[in-house]
Protein backbone atom coordinates (compact mmCIF):
# COMPACT_ATOMS: atom_id res chain seq x y z
CA UNK A 1 0.00 0.00 0.00
CA UNK A 2 1.32 3.28 -0.58
CA UNK A 3 3.31 4.68 1.96
CA UNK A 4 1.95 8.15 2.06
CA UNK A 5 -1.22 7.17 3.35
CA UNK A 6 -2.45 8.59 6.58
CA UNK A 7 -3.24 6.08 8.46
CA UNK A 8 -6.16 7.26 9.88
CA UNK A 9 -7.55 6.52 6.47
CA UNK A 10 -8.95 3.13 5.31
CA UNK A 11 -7.23 4.11 2.07
CA UNK A 12 -6.38 6.58 -0.44
CA UNK A 13 -8.47 6.41 -3.84
CA UNK A 14 -7.52 8.25 -6.65
CA UNK A 15 -11.26 9.18 -8.46
CA UNK A 16 -10.87 10.46 -11.95
CA UNK A 17 -14.23 11.85 -13.68
CA UNK A 18 -14.66 14.46 -16.01
CA UNK A 19 -18.52 15.14 -14.89
CA UNK A 20 -17.93 17.51 -11.66
CA UNK A 21 -20.78 16.23 -10.18
CA UNK A 22 -20.15 12.58 -10.43
CA UNK A 23 -16.43 13.36 -8.82
CA UNK A 24 -18.20 15.54 -6.02
CA UNK A 25 -20.76 12.64 -5.43
CA UNK A 26 -17.98 9.53 -5.72
CA UNK A 27 -15.63 11.68 -3.40
CA UNK A 28 -17.85 12.70 -0.91
CA UNK A 29 -19.08 9.05 -0.86
CA UNK A 30 -15.22 7.81 -0.02
CA UNK A 31 -14.58 10.44 2.19
CA UNK A 32 -17.61 9.96 4.46
CA UNK A 33 -16.65 6.07 4.49
CA UNK A 34 -13.21 6.77 5.76
CA UNK A 35 -11.29 6.63 2.62
CA UNK A 36 -9.00 9.69 1.28
CA UNK A 37 -10.41 10.74 -1.82
CA UNK A 38 -8.69 12.19 -4.13
CA UNK A 39 -10.45 13.64 -7.16
CA UNK A 40 -9.27 14.52 -10.71
CA UNK A 41 -11.33 15.52 -13.54
CA UNK A 42 -8.91 14.07 -16.22
CA UNK A 43 -7.03 11.60 -17.41
CA UNK A 44 -3.67 13.72 -17.57
CA UNK A 45 -4.26 15.16 -14.23
CA UNK A 46 -4.80 11.40 -13.52
CA UNK A 47 -1.62 10.43 -14.63
CA UNK A 48 0.33 12.76 -13.23
CA UNK A 49 -1.16 12.53 -9.37
CA UNK A 50 -0.78 8.80 -9.65
CA UNK A 51 2.82 9.43 -10.60
CA UNK A 52 3.53 11.42 -8.20
CA UNK A 53 1.63 9.82 -4.61
CA UNK A 54 0.31 6.33 -5.98
CA UNK A 55 -2.57 5.99 -4.65
CA UNK A 56 -4.06 2.14 -3.10
CA UNK A 57 -7.01 2.16 -5.79
CA UNK A 58 -7.99 3.73 -8.98
CA UNK A 59 -11.98 4.69 -9.51
CA UNK A 60 -11.71 5.85 -13.54
CA UNK A 61 -14.02 6.72 -16.09
CA UNK A 62 -13.88 5.57 -19.42
CA UNK A 63 -15.60 8.55 -21.88
CA UNK A 64 -13.08 11.83 -21.06
CA UNK A 65 -11.95 14.20 -23.35
CA UNK A 66 -8.15 14.13 -24.68
CA UNK A 67 -6.83 11.19 -22.54
CA UNK A 68 -9.77 8.80 -22.16
CA UNK A 69 -10.08 5.80 -19.64
CA UNK A 70 -8.52 2.90 -21.46
CA UNK A 71 -5.38 4.90 -22.13
CA UNK A 72 -4.85 6.20 -18.47
CA UNK A 73 -5.02 2.87 -17.41
CA UNK A 74 -2.44 1.31 -19.75
CA UNK A 75 -0.48 4.28 -18.99
CA UNK A 76 -0.60 2.99 -15.37
CA UNK A 77 0.46 -0.41 -16.00
CA UNK A 78 2.73 0.44 -18.04
CA UNK A 79 4.59 2.37 -15.07
CA UNK A 80 6.46 0.43 -12.79
CA UNK A 81 5.79 2.78 -10.17
CA UNK A 82 1.63 2.48 -10.74
CA UNK A 83 1.65 -0.78 -12.99
CA UNK A 84 0.27 -2.83 -9.18
CA UNK A 85 -2.42 -0.34 -8.33
CA UNK A 86 -5.99 -1.87 -8.73
CA UNK A 87 -7.88 0.33 -11.08
CA UNK A 88 -12.25 -0.14 -11.40
CA UNK A 89 -13.61 0.96 -14.44
CA UNK A 90 -16.80 3.48 -13.33
CA UNK A 91 -19.31 4.20 -16.59
CA UNK A 92 -22.24 4.52 -18.21
CA UNK A 93 -20.91 2.55 -21.35
CA UNK A 94 -22.69 -0.81 -21.02
CA UNK A 95 -21.63 -2.41 -23.79
CA UNK A 96 -20.14 -6.17 -23.42
CA UNK A 97 -17.56 -5.20 -25.96
CA UNK A 98 -16.32 -2.44 -23.66
CA UNK A 99 -16.20 -4.28 -20.44
CA UNK A 100 -13.53 -6.70 -22.19
CA UNK A 101 -11.76 -3.94 -23.71
CA UNK A 102 -11.57 -2.37 -19.86
CA UNK A 103 -10.12 -5.84 -18.38
CA UNK A 104 -8.03 -5.94 -21.66
CA UNK A 105 -6.14 -3.21 -20.56
CA UNK A 106 -5.45 -3.89 -17.17
CA UNK A 107 -8.66 -3.00 -14.87
CA UNK A 108 -10.18 -5.34 -12.34
CA UNK A 109 -13.43 -4.55 -11.98
CA UNK A 110 -16.27 -2.49 -13.97
CA UNK A 111 -19.57 -1.08 -12.64
CA UNK A 112 -22.01 0.28 -14.61
CA UNK A 113 -23.89 4.25 -13.79
CA UNK A 114 -26.07 4.50 -12.42
CA UNK A 115 -24.13 2.55 -9.67
CA UNK A 116 -25.49 1.57 -6.43
CA UNK A 117 -23.36 3.15 -3.48
CA UNK A 118 -22.97 -0.37 -1.64
CA UNK A 119 -22.31 -1.92 -4.53
CA UNK A 120 -19.30 0.55 -5.31
CA UNK A 121 -17.83 0.21 -1.44
CA UNK A 122 -18.14 -3.59 -1.57
CA UNK A 123 -15.84 -3.59 -5.07
CA UNK A 124 -13.28 -0.89 -3.51
CA UNK A 125 -13.17 -2.85 -0.29
CA UNK A 126 -12.79 -6.45 -1.91
CA UNK A 127 -9.66 -5.33 -4.31
CA UNK A 128 -8.32 -3.47 -1.25
CA UNK A 129 -8.22 -6.40 0.68
CA UNK A 130 -6.94 -8.68 -2.58
CA UNK A 131 -4.09 -5.82 -3.06
CA UNK A 132 -3.14 -5.52 0.58
CA UNK A 133 -3.00 -9.70 0.71
CA UNK A 134 -0.89 -9.70 -2.50
CA UNK A 135 1.68 -7.17 -0.77
CA UNK A 136 1.67 -9.53 2.32
CA UNK A 137 2.33 -12.36 0.14
CA UNK A 138 5.51 -10.52 -1.16
CA UNK A 139 6.78 -9.25 1.86
CA UNK A 140 6.57 -12.93 3.35
CA UNK A 141 8.02 -14.49 0.16
CA UNK A 142 10.57 -11.65 0.57
CA UNK A 143 10.97 -12.59 4.33
CA UNK A 144 11.17 -16.35 3.29
CA UNK A 145 14.19 -16.49 0.53
CA UNK A 146 15.99 -13.77 3.30
CA UNK A 147 15.89 -16.24 6.08
CA UNK A 148 16.87 -18.85 4.08
CA UNK A 149 19.94 -16.54 2.75
CA UNK A 150 21.10 -15.86 6.06
CA UNK A 151 21.04 -19.62 6.79
CA UNK A 152 23.17 -21.10 4.04
CA UNK A 153 25.54 -18.10 4.53
CA UNK A 154 26.10 -19.57 8.89
CA UNK A 155 26.54 -22.78 7.03
CA UNK A 156 30.40 -21.01 5.51
CA UNK A 157 31.08 -20.63 9.55
CA UNK A 158 30.45 -24.58 10.76
CA UNK A 159 33.68 -25.83 11.00
CA UNK A 160 32.63 -28.77 12.94
CA UNK A 161 31.22 -31.66 10.76
CA UNK A 162 28.57 -32.84 13.34
CA UNK A 163 27.24 -29.43 13.31
CA UNK A 164 26.99 -29.03 10.01
CA UNK A 165 25.15 -33.11 9.56
CA UNK A 166 22.60 -31.58 12.21
CA UNK A 167 21.93 -28.22 10.19
CA UNK A 168 21.89 -29.70 7.26
CA UNK A 169 19.18 -32.11 8.55
CA UNK A 170 17.55 -29.13 9.82
CA UNK A 171 17.42 -27.77 6.58
CA UNK A 172 15.17 -30.48 4.79
CA UNK A 173 12.59 -30.43 7.39
CA UNK A 174 12.71 -26.14 6.97
CA UNK A 175 12.08 -26.53 3.23
CA UNK A 176 9.38 -28.98 3.35
CA UNK A 177 7.81 -26.88 6.00
CA UNK A 178 8.01 -23.49 3.95
CA UNK A 179 7.18 -25.77 0.46
CA UNK A 180 3.19 -26.60 2.05
CA UNK A 181 2.08 -23.33 3.09
CA UNK A 182 3.99 -21.51 -0.25
CA UNK A 183 1.85 -24.66 -2.56
CA UNK A 184 -1.50 -23.81 -0.93
CA UNK A 185 -0.54 -19.97 -1.03
CA UNK A 186 -0.09 -20.48 -4.91
CA UNK A 187 -3.18 -22.75 -5.42
CA UNK A 188 -5.53 -20.37 -3.36
CA UNK A 189 -4.29 -17.31 -5.53
CA UNK A 190 -5.09 -19.29 -8.45
CA UNK A 191 -8.06 -19.85 -7.05
CA UNK A 192 -9.16 -16.25 -6.50
CA UNK A 193 -7.50 -14.98 -9.96
CA UNK A 194 -10.22 -17.95 -11.81
CA UNK A 195 -13.18 -16.70 -9.40
CA UNK A 196 -12.84 -13.14 -10.63
CA UNK A 197 -12.06 -13.75 -14.42
CA UNK A 198 -15.09 -15.87 -14.63
CA UNK A 199 -17.52 -14.14 -12.62
CA UNK A 200 -16.86 -10.46 -11.53
CA UNK A 201 -18.49 -9.44 -14.80
CA UNK A 202 -21.91 -11.37 -14.49
CA UNK A 203 -22.52 -10.54 -10.71
CA UNK A 204 -24.33 -7.44 -11.33
CA UNK A 205 -26.83 -8.92 -13.32
CA UNK A 206 -26.77 -12.07 -11.12
CA UNK A 207 -28.22 -9.96 -8.07
CA UNK A 208 -30.58 -8.57 -10.22
CA UNK A 209 -32.34 -11.81 -11.29
CA UNK A 210 -32.50 -12.94 -7.52
CA UNK A 211 -35.51 -12.58 -5.50
CA UNK A 212 -35.97 -11.92 -1.83
CA UNK A 213 -36.18 -15.15 -1.04
CA UNK A 214 -33.50 -16.37 -3.13
CA UNK A 215 -31.24 -13.59 -1.44
CA UNK A 216 -32.21 -14.66 1.84
CA UNK A 217 -31.13 -18.42 0.76
CA UNK A 218 -28.26 -17.23 -1.18
CA UNK A 219 -26.69 -15.18 2.13
CA UNK A 220 -27.99 -18.57 4.45
CA UNK A 221 -25.59 -20.91 2.19
CA UNK A 222 -22.74 -18.57 2.86
CA UNK A 223 -23.03 -18.25 6.23
CA UNK A 224 -23.41 -21.72 6.75
CA UNK A 225 -20.59 -22.55 4.59
CA UNK A 226 -17.97 -20.63 6.93
CA UNK A 227 -18.98 -22.30 10.21
CA UNK A 228 -17.53 -25.42 9.99
CA UNK A 229 -13.78 -25.83 10.11
CA UNK A 230 -13.48 -29.31 9.99
CA UNK A 231 -10.92 -31.24 7.89
CA UNK A 232 -12.56 -34.58 6.29
CA UNK A 233 -11.37 -37.12 4.68
CA UNK A 234 -12.39 -38.60 1.61
CA UNK A 235 -14.55 -41.27 3.13
CA UNK A 236 -15.89 -39.18 6.01
CA UNK A 237 -17.04 -37.05 3.03
CA UNK A 238 -18.56 -39.86 0.51
CA UNK A 239 -20.39 -41.02 3.83
CA UNK A 240 -22.06 -37.61 4.85
CA UNK A 241 -22.85 -37.52 1.24
CA UNK A 242 -24.42 -40.68 0.93
CA UNK A 243 -26.99 -39.60 4.21
CA UNK A 244 -27.87 -36.29 2.24
CA UNK A 245 -28.67 -38.11 -1.02
CA UNK A 246 -30.92 -40.10 1.35
CA UNK A 247 -32.30 -37.43 3.58
CA UNK A 248 -33.20 -35.15 0.12
CA UNK A 249 -34.50 -37.93 -1.69
CA UNK A 250 -36.92 -38.92 0.92
CA UNK A 251 -38.23 -35.30 1.34
CA UNK A 252 -39.30 -35.37 -2.55
CA UNK A 253 -35.98 -33.38 -3.61
CA UNK A 254 -34.81 -33.81 -7.39
CA UNK A 255 -31.01 -33.58 -8.33
CA UNK A 256 -29.96 -34.69 -5.20
CA UNK A 257 -26.89 -36.48 -5.70
CA UNK A 258 -25.57 -32.99 -7.29
CA UNK A 259 -27.00 -31.07 -4.71
CA UNK A 260 -25.39 -33.19 -2.08
CA UNK A 261 -22.26 -32.99 -3.78
CA UNK A 262 -21.99 -29.50 -3.51
CA UNK A 263 -22.98 -28.77 -0.11
CA UNK A 264 -20.70 -31.67 1.07
CA UNK A 265 -17.95 -29.63 -0.59
CA UNK A 266 -19.39 -26.23 1.04
CA UNK A 267 -19.46 -28.23 4.34
CA UNK A 268 -22.91 -27.89 4.89
CA UNK A 269 -24.56 -31.41 6.09
CA UNK A 270 -26.78 -31.07 8.98
CA UNK A 271 -30.01 -28.96 9.86
CA UNK A 272 -31.57 -28.37 5.87
CA UNK A 273 -35.28 -28.32 6.71
CA UNK A 274 -35.19 -24.26 6.01
CA UNK A 275 -33.20 -25.00 3.31
CA UNK A 276 -35.40 -27.49 1.30
CA UNK A 277 -38.30 -25.28 -0.18
CA UNK A 278 -35.36 -23.63 -1.95
CA UNK A 279 -33.79 -27.16 -3.37
CA UNK A 280 -37.55 -27.55 -4.72
CA UNK A 281 -37.34 -24.31 -6.13
CA UNK A 282 -36.12 -23.11 -10.47
CA UNK A 283 -33.49 -21.13 -9.47
CA UNK A 284 -32.05 -23.78 -6.50
CA UNK A 285 -28.69 -24.24 -8.98
CA UNK A 286 -27.79 -20.87 -10.23
CA UNK A 287 -27.86 -19.76 -6.26
CA UNK A 288 -26.60 -22.97 -4.99
CA UNK A 289 -23.71 -23.09 -7.52
CA UNK A 290 -22.65 -19.34 -7.42
CA UNK A 291 -22.72 -19.57 -3.29
CA UNK A 292 -20.44 -22.09 -3.88
CA UNK A 293 -18.03 -19.78 -5.99
CA UNK A 294 -18.07 -17.53 -3.35
CA UNK A 295 -17.74 -19.73 -0.06
CA UNK A 296 -14.31 -21.58 -2.26
CA UNK A 297 -13.43 -17.56 -2.74
CA UNK A 298 -13.19 -17.47 0.76
CA UNK A 299 -12.13 -20.48 1.96
CA UNK A 300 -9.15 -19.77 -0.68
CA UNK A 301 -8.17 -16.60 1.71
CA UNK A 302 -8.70 -18.34 4.74
CA UNK A 303 -6.36 -20.87 3.82
CA UNK A 304 -3.89 -18.00 2.53
CA UNK A 305 -4.29 -16.50 6.24
CA UNK A 306 -3.15 -19.71 7.87
CA UNK A 307 -0.36 -20.67 5.53
CA UNK A 308 1.01 -17.31 5.91
CA UNK A 309 0.93 -17.58 9.44
CA UNK A 310 2.59 -21.01 9.81
CA UNK A 311 5.22 -19.77 7.28
CA UNK A 312 6.23 -16.57 9.28
CA UNK A 313 6.46 -18.61 12.35
CA UNK A 314 8.98 -21.15 10.23
CA UNK A 315 10.69 -17.66 9.07
CA UNK A 316 10.71 -15.87 12.41
CA UNK A 317 12.41 -19.37 14.11
CA UNK A 318 14.89 -19.33 10.94
CA UNK A 319 16.12 -15.68 11.61
CA UNK A 320 16.38 -16.19 15.33
CA UNK A 321 18.24 -19.68 14.75
CA UNK A 322 20.25 -17.78 11.81
CA UNK A 323 21.43 -14.85 14.06
CA UNK A 324 25.12 -14.63 15.18
CA UNK A 325 26.03 -12.33 17.94
CA UNK A 326 29.53 -11.35 16.58
CA UNK A 327 30.04 -8.85 19.89
CA UNK A 328 29.66 -12.20 21.81
CA UNK A 329 28.10 -10.62 24.95
CA UNK A 330 25.97 -12.19 27.62
CA UNK A 331 22.69 -10.78 27.82
CA UNK A 332 19.22 -11.47 29.23
CA UNK A 333 17.44 -13.99 27.63
CA UNK A 334 14.55 -16.19 28.04
CA UNK A 335 15.43 -20.14 27.43
CA UNK A 336 12.10 -20.96 26.34
CA UNK A 337 12.46 -18.72 23.29
CA UNK A 338 15.61 -21.20 21.98
CA UNK A 339 14.17 -23.79 22.70
CA UNK A 340 10.90 -23.04 21.34
CA UNK A 341 13.20 -22.11 17.97
CA UNK A 342 14.62 -25.76 17.68
CA UNK A 343 11.41 -27.19 18.29
CA UNK A 344 9.62 -25.39 15.24
CA UNK A 345 12.99 -25.91 12.97
CA UNK A 346 12.48 -29.63 13.49
CA UNK A 347 8.74 -29.93 13.18
CA UNK A 348 9.03 -32.06 9.79
CA UNK A 349 10.51 -34.37 11.97
CA UNK A 350 9.00 -34.07 14.77
CA UNK A 351 5.11 -34.63 13.49
CA UNK A 352 4.99 -38.00 11.99
CA UNK A 353 6.37 -39.91 15.22
CA UNK A 354 7.13 -38.04 18.52
CA UNK A 355 5.33 -36.61 21.16
CA UNK A 356 7.05 -33.64 22.74
CA UNK A 357 5.77 -33.13 26.33
CA UNK A 358 6.58 -29.79 27.73
CA UNK A 359 6.30 -29.44 31.40
CA UNK A 360 7.40 -25.62 31.60
CA UNK A 361 7.71 -24.19 34.98
CA UNK A 362 7.72 -20.41 35.88
CA UNK A 363 11.80 -19.29 34.64
CA UNK A 364 13.08 -16.20 34.96
CA UNK A 365 15.61 -14.80 32.51
CA UNK A 366 18.80 -15.81 32.27
CA UNK A 367 22.55 -13.95 31.56
CA UNK A 368 23.82 -16.04 28.82
CA UNK A 369 24.72 -16.41 25.30
CA UNK A 370 21.75 -16.94 23.40
CA UNK A 371 22.56 -18.31 20.07
CA UNK A 372 25.51 -20.84 21.57
CA UNK A 373 22.66 -22.50 23.54
CA UNK A 374 20.55 -22.79 20.88
CA UNK A 375 23.39 -24.95 19.31
CA UNK A 376 23.07 -26.69 22.83
CA UNK A 377 19.47 -27.28 22.38
CA UNK A 378 19.67 -28.39 18.56
CA UNK A 379 22.49 -31.06 19.76
CA UNK A 380 20.71 -32.42 22.17
CA UNK A 381 17.17 -32.35 20.73
CA UNK A 382 18.65 -34.26 17.56
CA UNK A 383 19.95 -37.20 19.05
CA UNK A 384 17.45 -37.95 20.81
CA UNK A 385 15.19 -37.63 18.23
CA UNK A 386 18.18 -40.13 17.00
CA UNK A 387 17.89 -42.21 19.73
CA UNK A 388 14.41 -43.10 19.06
CA UNK A 389 14.61 -43.48 15.57
CA UNK A 390 11.92 -40.71 15.05
CA UNK A 391 9.32 -42.18 17.01
CA UNK A 392 8.42 -41.95 20.32
CA UNK A 393 8.47 -39.35 23.06
CA UNK A 394 10.46 -36.19 23.91
CA UNK A 395 10.00 -34.89 27.20
CA UNK A 396 11.29 -31.35 27.92
CA UNK A 397 11.01 -30.01 31.42
CA UNK A 398 12.64 -27.31 33.26
CA UNK A 399 12.51 -25.60 36.75
CA UNK A 400 14.77 -23.14 39.12
CA UNK A 401 16.58 -24.61 41.91
CA UNK A 402 18.87 -21.93 44.16
CA UNK A 403 19.96 -19.45 42.05
CA UNK A 404 20.26 -21.87 38.82
CA UNK A 405 17.48 -23.44 36.43
CA UNK A 406 17.67 -26.45 35.02
CA UNK A 407 16.56 -27.88 31.57
CA UNK A 408 15.93 -31.71 31.25
CA UNK A 409 15.43 -33.57 28.32
CA UNK A 410 14.41 -36.82 28.63
CA UNK A 411 13.69 -39.56 25.41
CA UNK A 412 12.60 -42.86 24.99
CA UNK A 413 15.00 -44.48 22.84
CA UNK A 414 17.26 -47.26 23.56
CA UNK A 415 19.50 -46.06 26.55
CA UNK A 416 23.06 -45.21 26.46
CA UNK A 417 24.98 -48.66 27.90
CA UNK A 418 27.04 -48.38 30.98
CA UNK A 419 29.70 -48.84 28.69
CA UNK A 420 30.06 -45.91 26.53
CA UNK A 421 28.44 -43.86 28.77
CA UNK A 422 31.77 -42.50 30.34
CA UNK A 423 33.23 -41.23 26.60
CA UNK A 424 30.01 -39.67 25.12
CA UNK A 425 31.39 -36.30 26.13
CA UNK A 426 34.95 -36.82 24.50
CA UNK A 427 35.99 -34.84 21.05
CA UNK A 428 35.53 -37.47 18.15
CA UNK A 429 33.97 -40.36 20.10
CA UNK A 430 30.72 -41.52 18.25
CA UNK A 431 28.73 -44.91 17.69
CA UNK A 432 27.32 -43.97 14.44
CA UNK A 433 28.19 -45.41 11.52
CA UNK A 434 31.31 -44.35 9.16
CA UNK A 435 30.25 -41.10 7.81
CA UNK A 436 27.40 -40.28 9.99
CA UNK A 437 28.72 -38.05 12.84
CA UNK A 438 32.05 -36.68 14.10
CA UNK A 439 31.92 -37.34 17.41
CA UNK A 440 31.68 -33.44 18.10
CA UNK A 441 28.07 -32.87 19.07
CA UNK A 442 28.00 -33.45 22.82
CA UNK A 443 31.68 -32.07 23.15
CA UNK A 444 30.36 -29.00 21.60
CA UNK A 445 27.72 -28.84 24.42
CA UNK A 446 29.99 -29.69 26.60
CA UNK A 447 32.18 -26.88 25.98
CA UNK A 448 29.18 -24.17 25.47
CA UNK A 449 27.93 -25.03 29.34
CA UNK A 450 31.29 -24.78 30.47
CA UNK A 451 31.46 -21.63 29.04
CA UNK A 452 28.43 -20.45 31.06
CA UNK A 453 29.66 -21.75 34.13
CA UNK A 454 26.73 -24.42 34.35
CA UNK A 455 27.04 -28.10 34.29
CA UNK A 456 26.01 -31.19 32.09
CA UNK A 457 25.04 -34.30 33.33
CA UNK A 458 23.24 -37.65 31.75
CA UNK A 459 21.52 -40.79 33.21
CA UNK A 460 20.29 -43.66 31.23
CA UNK A 461 18.28 -47.08 31.61
CA UNK A 462 16.99 -48.73 28.04
CA UNK A 463 13.66 -46.71 27.39
CA UNK A 464 14.83 -43.36 29.06
CA UNK A 465 17.85 -41.22 28.45
CA UNK A 466 17.80 -37.65 30.41
CA UNK A 467 20.35 -34.62 29.79
CA UNK A 468 20.02 -32.43 32.44
CA UNK A 469 21.73 -28.96 32.02
CA UNK A 470 22.00 -26.29 34.80
CA UNK A 471 22.57 -22.55 34.36
CA UNK A 472 23.28 -20.00 36.55
CA UNK A 473 20.68 -16.97 36.28
CA UNK A 474 23.36 -14.38 36.67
Amino acid sequence: MSANLNKSHNGNILVVDDTPENLRLLAGILTEKGYQARPVPNGKLALSAAQNIPPDLVLLDIMMPEIDGYEVCRQLKASEATKDIPVIFISAVNDVMDKVKAFDVGGVDYITKPFQVEEVLARIETHLKICSLQHSLQEKNQDLATAIHQLQATQEHLIQSEKMAALGQLIAGIAHEINTPLGIIGSSIDNIATFWDVNVSNLPQFFQKLSADDRNYFLTLLNRSTEQDNVLTSKEKRKLKQQLISYLSASAVENADEIADTLVDMEIYDNLEELLPFFKSPSWALVLNTAYEFASFKKSIALIQRATAKSGKVVFALKTYAHFDSAQEKVEANLYDGIETVLTLYQNQLKHGIEVVRKYSNLPQVVCYPDDLNQVWTNLIHNALQAMDYKGTLTIETYKKDASVFIKLTDSGKGITPEVMPKIFQPFFTTKAAGEGSGLGLDIVKKIIDKHEGTISVESVPGETAFTVSLPIN
